[in-house]
């Protein structure tokens, strides 16, 4: 190709991004109809989208995956999307109120409760959705799983009193922030951007002492992600330790003990009785 095939060809692309059309393959094309067949897809899309996108692929076939790919067994699936998910995206843009009926422990159901959705969170240990709302009747800031929610009807709520409950979540999130200051091993710092990906999920500040040649990353998040971000420091083993923050040296001094109980000590053991 040459120089003026190469100019006219990005003159055309770029004006279809400038209009908002962009090209795919007909391969893509083919995964998306074969993954608008998905029984998820009535969910992810409204039916007029879902009409229009099915009948734009009509003329493609669809991809083949029956002699391509065997399923072996496995746990039940956990669908990533949520019927619940567009509505509640919807309130929480239009900082509209809500009417919310959920079920609590021990099975009872809490009856069209009066709240201020704030956000949606995903949480990747449990690989579930929660909405993050303030109970207006209980002054309380409230965790509750998508799954738990038996429905929600929009409310509304003035803009005055929506900045209000919006300025009260925000300080009673920053209460329950916390640091924890994770140092990188200095003979791992050529595995950087690997480290770092590990902790991409939190919000995280990476300072460079360099009369050392160290990295220290601080991390900043809540209190309930703290197993999370245990989980990421346990995966990571010897490049890295912590710093700063007495609940996590405790939970990684007794994780260490009970490994080293269950397979030092009883080395040990077997060598003095041998």
């Amino acid at each position: 190709m040459n120089l003026f095939e190469k100019i006219f060809n990005h003159q055309i692309i770029s004006r279809l991004e400038d209009s908002g059309t962009f090209m795919v393959t007909s391969h893509e094309r083919a995964w998306l109809k074969t993954m608008l067949e998905h029984p998820a897809a009535a969910d992810a899309f409204t039916a007029d989208t879902l009409d229009k996108l099915r009948s734009a692929l009509a003329s493609d076939q669809m991809m083949d995956t029956t002699s391509h790919l065997i399923e072996k067994a496995r746990t039940m699936e956990k669908q990533v999307y949520h019927p619940l998910l567009r509505p509640l995206r919807r309130h929480i843009l239009n900082k509209t109120g809500i009417r919310i009926t959920y079920e609590i422990k021990g099975g009872r159901v809490n009856t069209d409760y009066p709240g201020f959705p704030y956000k949606l969170e995903y949480s990747m240990v449990k690989r579930e959705w929660y909405l993050l709302w303030y109970h207006t009747r209980h002054h309380a800031f409230m965790s509750t799983r998508l799954k738990k929610i038996q429905s929600v009807t929009p409310e509304p709520i003035g803009p005055s009193a929506a900045q209000s409950i919006q300025q009260e979540i925000g300080k009673t999130l920053e209460s329950r922030k916390s640091e924890v200051l994770i140092e990188i091993v200095r003979m791992y710092n050529a595995e950087l951007s690997r480290i770092l990906y590990t902790f991409s999920s939190f919000e995280k500040n990476v300072e460079y002492d360099m009369e050392n040649d160290t990295y220290q990353v601080r991390v900043t998040l809540l209190g309930d992600e703290m197993e999370y971000l245990l989980s990421k420091i346990r995966f990571l083993g010897k490049r890295v330790r912590v710093a700063q923050s007495d609940y996590l040296k405790r939970r990684m001094l007794e994780s260490s003990t009970k490994a080293l109980e269950r397979y030092g000590v009883n080395t040990a053991d077997e060598e003095l009785s041998s």
